[in-house]
């Protein structure tokens, strides 16, 4: 397991295209991979779930990955959330 916290810098946040994004980037592996805020956690797959979790600027988040590609996900997701979060 690997895991990670990042703060959103984006000044809307985790909205509709970023979160597509994200999803897709997310579904490109065989690990699970979670985000977390304020105790609750939904999967990087689950576009809705991913806007419905509200992540504004400013927001710190959890990514969690567990799985056989943990390394390479982990590394991904830091690049994906620096460049466009």
């Amino acid at each position: 397991m690997k895991q990670f916290n990042y703060t959103i810098k984006d000044e809307v946040g985790i909205h509709a295209r970023p979160a597509g994004m994200l999803a897709k980037t997310a579904k490109g592996f065989q690990s699970e991979i979670l985000i977390e805020k304020d105790g609750r956690s939904v999967n990087a797959t689950k576009l809705m779930m991913l806007m419905g979790m509200g992540i504004k600027c400013g927001d710190t988040v959890t990514v969690t990955v567990t799985g056989a590609d943990e390394e390479a996900a982990t590394s991904a997701m830091q690049a994906f959330f620096a460049a466009n979060l």
